[in-house]
């Protein structure tokens, strides 16, 4: 989804590159980087996001965790970068990536969701093998956040075997849905996938956050068998696009372990994508509205503390 204006102050500065990384099963990715910085934080802007980052400026710390962030159809690398200023604020690397055919400019590959999990794997491998901060990274603390198709994303990344036959049926029954509703769509000119494009597990990765995730009827407990992880687990309570009970519910009931699993009242969909600023509320107000009385402002600034003080848990210093 489109990102939004919002200033994340905290323990650090916050550096930022923007990059073009290889996928050499596909075209190269657009990949944002988040991270701490001891350099002075300037106002940037990119599209529509202003942020006080220092670009390309050095990185401040050693053996940091990193963190790869996995936006929701339709989306960019700059979906959650409110997020990952309070993560790089307290601490981590983070990552996040444009996935290809299926972002804000560029929808064309969207229904071919199996597509995203390569895309993380290809930036984790860059960034372990050729990034100029790679030695700053500690290869043994590495976590995902992925939100709506992102979270789909996650769950392959860290070992879930989705039914993908279970599809169709759903989808006879359930037609107003929004995968089956974008299946409608883009079944008039379909695009195939290309030898060797889908991704999966990915054992680099030790632990995840998922919110409000897409497809999560399609993951049994057979499934997701293998993902032993620690996981927190996100649901708006007022979620109109992935409703109850098939999405989030649905892999909190196919998890091996009990997730540590939070509920958010009166939130929609879209509220795990950060506050608008007026330009954004003015042009995307679908992705901008909140329901009465729900302030989405406060909700981040509780949502970011949650990540953090997750994945410090989860990733501990070994």
């Amino acid at each position: 989804m489109l990102a939004i204006l919002l200033f994340s102050g905290g323990a650090h500065a916050v550096g930022f590159q923007h990059l073009i990384v290889p996928d050499p099963d596909g075209p190269p990715l657009e990949v944002g980087i988040w991270y701490p910085s001891s350099a002075t934080a300037t106002p940037s802007s990119i599209r529509t996001v202003t942020q006080m980052v220092a670009p390309d400026a050095p990185i401040d710390g050693k053996s940091l965790p990193l963190i790869l962030i996995s936006h929701g159809t339709g989306g960019s690398y700059l979906s959650h970068y409110d997020t990952a200023q309070a993560l790089a604020n307290a601490g981590f690397i983070v990552a996040t990536v444009t996935h290809t055919g299926d972002n804000y400019a560029d929808m064309s590959r969207s229904f071919l969701i199996m597509e995203r999990a390569r895309h993380i794997t290809r930036m984790l491998d860059y960034l372990l093998s050729t990034w100029n901060g790679r030695e700053q990274i500690d290869a043994k603390r590495i976590g995902m956040f992925g939100f709506s198709a992102g979270g789909f994303t996650t769950l392959i990344n860290i070992g879930g075997q989705p039914d993908m036959a279970s599809i169709a049926p759903f989808c006879q029954i359930h037609t107003g849905d929004f995968a089956c509703q974008l299946i409608v769509r883009q079944s008039a000119a379909p695009v195939q996938p290309l030898p060797g494009h889908d991704g999966g597990k990915d054992e680099r990765i030790k632990a995840a956050v998922i919110a409000a995730p897409a497809l999560g009827f399609t993951f049994t407990a057979a499934a997701l068998k293998d993902v032993q992880m620690p996981i927190q687990l996100w649901r708006a309570a007022n979620d109109k696009v992935l409703p109850q009970p098939w999405y989030a519910e649905a892999v909190r009931g196919a998890l091996p372990r009990p997730p540590e699993y939070h509920v958010v009242e009166n939130a929609g969909h879209f509220d795990f994508l950060a506050p608008c600023n007026a330009f954004l509320a003015e042009k995307a107000p679908e992705i901008c509205s909140s329901a009465p009385g729900f302030d989405r402002s406060a909700f981040h600034s509780v949502f970011n503390q949650e990540l953090v003080r997750f994945f410090q848990q989860s990733l501990p210093i070994q």
